[in-house]
């Protein structure tokens, strides 16, 4: 609960920061501030939709709102980076010109005047009428906080267009090659993660990875969790392509499997209806002329919350120490004790890349690796960037990614 509230606090905080910078700051009382006002109470009124009511509700109406809310999200964060950022120039530009300009008054319509007559002078009042009055000069400030306005909503605008063009094209293929020890051939694996089948993917979406992973001719398929964001009944049609991949796959579950009630164990039965098999901290034996290898699987640590936790002795247990070791696990944070416990590669997604910088630069914070082949003591890691989205439907500097991790 109190993480909710936080996350709220924040949301609201930003929207009253965005009001006074590009509301306030930038319009006179008028029906243009109301209109603006009403405008972003309504972009928030939709973010909230899409927070709360897309996870719990799947009504098709609330799925059509939650698209401009997320959009609205990646463009609230962008405008709120580049209001920040044009904090200093905007601060100078205002002390340089600093205070409106003087208005100088208009001179009277009426002017008295003496005018002379047969019965001596006279005062008199003349009407000026055509008299034009001295064209105001701007105001300054409402100019500079107008133009740094402008230029947030175009940055922000371009960020986010081109970030949705990213999150919703083919995934990129990434290949990497990579060593271990004890084995003596070559194998090709298809590494995928964080699918996010949700309210604002279609089947289209699902079709496009796995005509991919078909392409990579791989000779087995690694799916490392956070395929799903809702139950089989509002989802299972989307997911059905799954049932197409050719080759064998192994599923472990993820952070967003967790979330749904009941648990993940739906989808692991409706997967195993495809052929895909969980590696539940459990293991198989990969027999290759090159030599055996120990391919584990451990649960991920939201799991914990239904203890059904990840369990990393179990899952390597009578494994042959002649044989190298594979472990796909969601998070690379069990990389930690992966490392300790003698695996030779941990295969993981989760942290999206970042997804949208600069969240890379956050992500660290709790995983040891945010993107790529990194290592942790002596064990190597790879972590994909995920082919779908999650929130947003927007990535920058990120691109979604199918991997070919070729072993040799």
């Amino acid at each position: 609960m109190g993480f909710f509230v936080v996350v709220f606090g924040v949301v609201f905080a930003v929207h009253f920061y965005l009001y006074r910078r590009l509301v306030r700051q930038t319009t006179r009382p008028g029906w243009v501030r109301r209109a603006l006002t009403g405008v972003l109470v309504l972009m928030l009124a939709l973010l909230l939709v899409a927070l709360v009511g897309s996870r719990m509700s799947s009504s098709w109406i609330v799925h059509v709102l939650a698209w401009p809310g997320f959009i609205w999200v990646a463009v609230m964060f962008y405008l709120t980076l580049m209001c920040l950022a044009l904090e200093i120039p905007r601060l100078i530009l205002s002390r340089v010109f600093r205070g409106d300009p003087v208005k100088v008054a208009p001179p009277p319509k009426v002017i008295p005047a003496t005018v002379g007559s047969t019965f001596g002078p006279k005062r008199i009042e003349i009407q000026l009428e055509d008299v034009v009055e001295p064209p105001k000069r701007p105001d300054r400030r409402l100019f500079i906080n107008r133009t740094a306005a402008v230029v947030a909503g175009v940055g922000a605008s371009t960020i986010v267009g081109f970030g949705m063009e990213s999150a919703l094209g083919d995934p990129v293929i990434e290949k990497v090659r990579i060593t271990l020890p004890k084995f003596n051939g070559s194998l090709r694996i298809a590494l995928v993660s964080d699918i996010h089948l949700g309210p604002l993917t279609n089947i289209g979406h699902t079709e496009r990875i796995v005509e991919q992973i078909n392409k990579i001719d791989a000779e087995l398929v690694a799916i490392v969790g956070d395929l799903v964001d809702g139950s089989v009944a509002e989802l299972g049609h989307l997911a059905a392509p799954l049932q197409h991949i050719r080759r064998p796959a192994y599923f472990v579950t993820g952070n967003h499997e967790y979330y749904l009630a009941g648990g993940p164990q739906e989808w692991i039965d409706t997967l195993g209806g495809y052929g895909i098999r969980t590696l539940a901290n459990e293991r198989v034996t990969i027999a290759h002329p090159g030599g055996e290898i120990t391919l584990a699987g451990v649960n991920d640590v939201t799991g914990d919350t239904l203890r059904d936790g990840p369990d990393l002795e179990l899952a390597l247990h009578g494994r042959s120490r002649e044989a190298s070791t594979i472990l796909l696990a969601h998070q690379p944070v069990i990389g930690l004790e992966a490392a300790r416990a003698g695996v030779d590669l941990q295969l993981s997604g989760h942290t999206h890349g970042g997804q949208m910088v600069p969240f890379d630069r956050i992500v660290p914070l709790q995983q040891p690796v945010v993107r790529g082949l990194g290592k942790i003591d002596d064990m190597q890691i790879y972590v994909t960037r995920g082919a779908g989205f999650w929130g947003p439907p927007v990535r920058v500097g990120a691109p979604p990614e199918i991997t070919v991790i070729e072993l040799t």
